[in-house]
């Protein structure tokens, strides 16, 4: 088993219901649900938009490979309406997920990079990430491996 980070992000729609489907999904597909954190209200980031995102990060235990973990996580998001995923312009979406972290994986490929190579510079995922990872430390008694 390995602990993953994922990002969530969802600017279109019912967010508050985009998100719920978001995390069963993850849980039905990926694997156990260790640590979600609360819903953060952001703005967007890099591109102009009237429409503000909700925001969480969600830590799981998976059987999945790295590679295994973003063609789940692409599946989700085209079931749930995702048309693409940016590529280096930023718009609106339905929903988002971001791998942030596996274990301590470090993968740079034109397909998959971790760490999420943005992950540090943006409050919107750094905020929700330490909360969940709090969460994850509180009841394991022991600080969660980070890369």
């Amino acid at each position: 088993m390995a602990t993953v980070f994922l990002g969530l992000g969802t600017n279109l729609g019912d967010k508050k219901n985009n998100m719920a489907t978001v995390v069963r999904l993850l849980a039905e597909r990926v694997g156990e649900v260790l640590a979600l954190s609360s819903l953060h209200e952001t703005q967007p980031w890099g591109f102009e938009s009237e429409n503000a995102f909700l925001n969480a990060a969600i830590i799981l235990n998976t059987r999945l490979s790295p590679f295994g973990l973003l063609n789940v996580t692409k599946q989700i998001e085209l079931e749930m309406g995702r048309k693409e995923k940016s590529n280096g312009s930023y718009k609106d979406r339905i929903i988002d997920i971001d791998i942030l972290m596996y274990e301590d994986v470090v993968i740079q490929t034109y397909e998959l990079t971790i760490p999420h190579p943005l992950m540090y510079k943006r409050e919107f995922v750094m905020k929700p990430l330490a909360e969940a990872a709090a969460q994850v430390v509180n009841v394991a008694g022991e600080t969660p491996k980070l890369p």
